[in-house]
């Protein structure tokens, strides 16, 4: 019976010494190189002796001797130059010794035959980094991740090289930015960008690069990326405002300051608002319109269409209900301005039922306007109206009793025209569009008083 089960048990270690091994991870003990990862791989890979030799190595590099490692890896390449475990494995021996170069080498040999084999990136990315070369390292390292997230050592070390990589970048970038080395430091922060994508201020300060060196098309596009990360960053909000006024995109660079003002309201920011309003709101007007200033002189229809947009509110407020019929309005740009002056009798049309838009406006039609606003501000503003309800100013070639005097009078005296050469006023002297344009100012100021 003794014999028996001694027969069965040599039986036993001679069926075990025969099987195939599992490429387990030697016994534990105390590893010199604790960050190191195993070069495991499928038992297919090799024999059963192959893999003792292979973890034999292993352990005679943990234990600290990474020579007889390299010489124990080496001699398992020769008998098997497919077994790529052990490429990693001198790898992770030159890795011990500091020989960054001969552990790169190593490291893309085993990859060159699993390109996604963890151990090899892992070692590769130690090599990169003591190399110096950080992104580099990064990359091997989330690499070896995307292939086995259950690395969560490697995770958290991923996670700080991150941090100190996109520090580095931060910092060049800034001091290229300083230096006025805009492309040195678009550089650095697109690859800041790169390692950090969620982070706004990022992309503000390449926005605040790329401006400073021309590039406003990019510079819009990052500082709107910014805006997307973080809805209140005022500094973004404002570069994306001051772009848009840049290019004359008025609409949206009231908008922008519209945001800028949800943030940190302010006066200023207040008073940009308005001015981009007025000028979207200018650009939107005709051409015809938009000329007046520069024009050497005025027509009917600029100057209803000065008055109809700059003192709306107050053509508004006091329209007639009966107008008389012009015929010769329909077709005119300017025909809805026109309306608007005829029904609050500041301009109207002439006895033959004609408005005459393209007719020349002299200085005398002018001051009968500007009389007829006057007293549309009276009825609102009294006290206001004082000083031009009974003017009698001295007109050199206007004489109390012409028939436009009482216009020219209030006219003058409100401050809204002025006369020259003598207290001459020139009635039949045509009236150029800066000088209908200041005249309609300083009605509208009043209107507004």
């Amino acid at each position: 019976m003794r014999r028996r089960a001694a027969v069965a048990l040599v039986l036993l270690f001679a069926l075990a010494a025969c099987a195939k091994k599992p490429a387990t991870l030697p016994a534990p003990g105390a590893p010199r190189f604790a960050d190191f990862i195993y070069p495991a791989g499928p038992s297919t890979l090799g024999s059963p002796e192959t893999w003792e030799s292979h973890q034999a190595a292993w352990a005679a590099l943990q234990a600290g001797d990474p020579r007889t490692a390299d010489r124990s890896f080496s001699a398992l390449l020769k008998q098997s130059p497919g077994f790529y475990p052990a490429s990693a494995g001198l790898g992770y021996a030159a890795l011990a010794r500091k020989d960054t170069q001969s552990a790169l080498a190593h490291f893309d040999r085993a990859l060159q035959a699993n390109p996604t084999y963890v151990p090899a990136l892992a070692g590769r990315g130690e090599a990169l980094l003591a190399a110096g070369r950080a992104d580099a390292a990064l990359e091997a390292f989330e690499a070896a991740l995307a292939a086995d997230p259950a690395l969560t050592s490697l995770r958290s070390r991923v996670d700080v090289l991150k941090f100190r990589n996109v520090q580095q970048h931060i910092e060049s970038a800034r001091k290229a930015a300083d230096a006025n080395k805009t492309e040195d430091a678009r550089r650095e922060y697109l690859a800041a960008i790169a390692a950090s994508p969620q982070s706004a201020f990022l992309y503000r300060e390449l926005a605040v690069v790329e401006r400073k060196s021309g590039d406003t098309a990019s510079a819009l596009v990052h500082a709107e990326q910014a805006v997307a990360l973080d809805a209140a960053d005022v500094r973004a909000l404002m570069l994306i405002a001051e772009l848009r006024e840049a290019a004359g995109d008025w609409a949206r660079a009231a908008d922008a300051y519209a945001a800028v003002n949800a943030v940190e309201p302010g006066e200023a920011v207040g008073a940009k608002i308005e001015a981009m309003r007025e000028k979207a709101a200018f650009d939107a007007l005709p051409a015809e319109y938009r000329g007046i200033e520069t024009s050497e002189t005025v027509t009917r229809a600029q100057l209803a269409a000065l008055l109809g947009v700059r003192l709306e509110e107050l053509l508004r407020g006091t329209r007639s209900a009966n107008v008389a019929v012009m015929t010769d309005v329909r077709g005119s740009w300017a025909a809805p301005w026109i309306l608007a002056v005829a029904r609050a009798r500041v301009m109207e049309p002439f006895s033959n039922h004609t408005f005459q838009p393209s007719a020349i406006v002299r200085r005398g039609d002018l001051a009968q306007a500007v009389s007829r606003v006057l007293a549309l501000i009276a009825l609102e503003k009294p006290r206001l109206a004082a000083r031009w309800r009974d003017p009698r100013p001295k007109l050199a070639d206007v004489s109390p009793g012409h028939l436009q005097y009482p216009a020219v009078a209030r006219a003058v005296s409100s401050g809204v025209l002025s006369t020259a050469d003598g207290e001459a006023f020139h009635l039949s002297r045509p009236v150029t569009g800066a000088e209908a344009v200041e005249a309609v100012t300083r009605l509208a100021a009043l209107a507004r008083r």
